[in-house]
């Protein structure tokens, strides 16, 4: 193990190694079909962003912002080569979108880039219901989220292995 890096040779210090254990997907779909009201569901979006893993300061710079956001929201973005999986470690500065990073998470963390690229997301959101009750504003910063991830998943899957960590 080289130093600067964990046991499985992610970079430290970046969150890679807590970003696996996000909410799984099917709990968070089974956990806004219940729930009543939009009030209810986005109290739930914070609950989730609270639970997600601190990215370290060193991983939040201009290199891993995403453009497209209204919130400040960074993605570093790891690859193992072992497993041919993509590790995607998220942080934003507000509560709502670490709720919707949470969600993106789900569906793309620790999966391959094949997998990344044929997930339909849309299909998720829409049976989500989430873009009709965000703001235009939060819905295009989600796509922007969305659109950040399968880019680098692209590039893992075209056989480029350069990880943006910190």
């Amino acid at each position: 193990m080289d130093a600067g890096q964990d046991e499985r040779g992610s970079p430290t210090g970046t969150g890679f190694a807590l970003a696996e254990r996000v909410t799984d997907l099917e709990d968070i779909r089974e956990t806004l079909s219940v729930l009543e009201t939009w009030e209810q569901r986005y109290q739930y979006l914070i609950e989730l962003g609270d639970q997600l893993p601190e990215m370290s300061p060193e991983a939040c710079t201009d290199q891993n912002l995403i453009r497209g956001c209204q919130s400040l929201v960074w993605l570093a973005v790891d690859f193992d080569v072992v497993s041919n999986r993509v590790l995607l470690c998220m942080q934003s500065d507000a509560a709502i979108v670490r709720g919707l990073i949470s969600i993106v998470l789900s569906a793309y963390n620790a999966k391959s880039p094949g997998e990344i690229l044929a997930f339909d997301i849309e299909a998720l959101f829409a049976d989500l219901d989430l873009l009709a009750h965000l703001t235009l504003a939060r819905g295009n910063g989600l796509r922007s989220m969305v659109a950040a991830v399968r880019d680098r998943a692209l590039l893992f899957a075209n056989g480029q292995r350069v990880a943006t960590s910190s």
